[in-house]
């Protein structure tokens, strides 16, 4: 497969699994609406920095340790315990949240917030159990296409692969950047509230399906 072609073909295929609500999503919805528009690129560079070593690992092999009954359950449990922690804890906190007085504001605090952000991006990414069992069975089919142009067709694959990621997290943060001025604090707090809700929900379910990876079910 021609390079251009490649990368349309990934760049097409990642938007399949960036719009799928999601861990992810909900971080992004939630951070948006205070800190505005570098939000998207701060997520998307938390998921590419988890993201990137296990794509290398699926091209080095890695695929079939990824998809193992004892892996899924393994992170599936560990992580759905996560994200269940940090939903309680976002739908918790959201009681007292509300919106600062101008989300572009606090250049340093910013800066610091946004380091925060994509640490976010990074372990909503980690606790997600199909993420990596997405990329050793759908991603991995998709590598395979790449695997005869060598080196520059999995750089190629990857960069339109994220650069998806980008584009989608990037007009989410920047709808919600622009929306905020409609956003009172009470429909703040009834935003992060079902963000965190949801992220919960997530959580149970994937631990519930870590469980049965184990054969508990």
């Amino acid at each position: 497969m021609a390079l251009p072609a490649l990368f349309a073909l990934a760049f097409g295929t990642g938007f399949t699994g960036a719009v799928a609500p999601g861990p992810v999503l909900f971080a992004t919805v939630r951070w948006s609406a205070r800190r505005g528009r570098w939000v998207g690129p701060a997520v998307t560079l938390g998921h590419m920095i988890v993201e990137l070593p296990l794509v290398v690992g699926v091209v080095l092999g890695l695929g079939g340790l990824l998809k193992a009954d004892l892996f899924v359950a393994v992170v599936g449990l560990a992580g759905g315990t996560t994200l269940l922690a940090m939903g309680v804890s976002m739908a918790w906190t959201a009681r007292r949240a509300s919106l600062p007085s101008n989300a572009d504001d606090d250049p340093d605090g910013g800066r610091i917030e946004l380091g925060r952000i994509a640490a976010a991006g990074a372990l909503t990414s980690l606790s997600n159990p199909y993420f990596p069992l997405w990329w050793a069975t759908v991603g991995l089919s998709f590598l395979a296409q790449a695997a005869p142009a060598g080196p520059a067709g999995y750089a190629v694959f990857y960069t339109g692969h994220v650069l998806a990621d980008l584009v989608w997290y990037s007009a989410v943060s920047e709808s919600m950047h622009r929306g905020r001025r409609l956003l009172s604090d009470r429909g703040y707090r009834r935003l992060v509230g079902a963000c965190g809700l949801l992220m919960a929900a997530f959580g149970v379910f994937f631990a519930v399906r870590g469980y049965g990876f184990l054969g508990g079910t």
